[in-house]
């Protein structure tokens, strides 16, 4: 009697499980799901007759390793990228999958080298955002039937050929030169316009003539380290000594 009731509490014992806050358990009763996962707490698995798989509902991190692939105008590129994905149904990811870690992983490798094929380098180089929504749009979609919600996925490095590097390198100076290009010609265009109204209000005003020529023995002047000496024409003086004429 008392081994019998030993092996009674041992038997007890051993159908009594505990899982934590983020564990479901789902219970297979002679093959068959019994209803619901279980957990979180204390649950009771009726041994031999059930037999449970506990199941992880915390976010997982998946590292895809790098992918080599060829975009959509032909560059060799390699991309890596990272998944966060979760089990939102404990039943589908243990009886629709056999592992779905492997699956969504494997899924997550295809899915980036398909979109990533599709684009242009230009565009995997500067829509990064546009591009990680389709990817885990149709990754979720993918993982979906499986009991897997697949809520972010960011392309993490894209490793360009150094051919390809230096290319990029020489178009990024070329496009610097050509603004620098466009912005001096910008320059002396202003500049030729400011010249033009300034000869039209000189041309008006023939003493302004004489004006700016006194200016610029001024300038001269204040540099005392030589001499200069400027010719002082007659017409200069008549033009000081007569005052200009009136417009009709």
């Amino acid at each position: 009697m008392p081994i019998l009731l030993v092996v009674v509490v041992l038997w007890i014992l051993s159908c009594i499980k505990i899982l934590r806050e983020y564990e479901r358990a789902v219970i297979f009763r002679l093959g068959r799901v019994l209803g619901e996962a279980k957990g979180p707490g204390l649950i009771f698995v009726f041994h031999p007759i059930d037999r449970s798989e506990r199941v992880s509902l915390r976010t997982i991190t998946l590292d895809v390793p790098p992918q080599d692939i060829i975009t959509r105008d032909n560059v060799s590129v390699k991309v890596n990228a990272v998944v966060y994905y979760r089990v939102m149904d404990p039943n589908k990811a243990v009886t629709e999958i056999e592992d779905y870690n492997f699956a969504t992983s494997q899924i997550s490798q295809t899915t980036l080298r398909s979109v990533v094929g599709q684009v242009l380098l230009d565009d995997l180089l500067s829509n990064r955002e546009k591009i990680n929504s389709s990817l885990q749009e149709i990754i979720d979609k993918q993982t979906d039937p499986w009991g897997i919600k697949v809520s972010v996925v960011e392309i993490k490095h894209v490793d360009l050929p150094q051919e390809m590097q230096r290319a990029m390198a020489r178009q990024a100076e070329a496009e610097r030169e050509r603004r620098a290009k466009v912005i001096s010609a910008a320059g002396e265009y202003e500049a030729a316009e400011k010249l033009k109204q300034a000869a039209e209000t000189i041309s008006d005003q023939p003493m302004a003539l004489q004006m700016r020529y006194l200016q610029t023995l001024a300038d001269v002047a204040s540099d005392r380290s030589s001499v200069v000496v400027f010719p002082l024409p007659l017409e200069f003086l008549k033009a000081l000594s007569d005052k200009p004429s009136k417009k009709s």
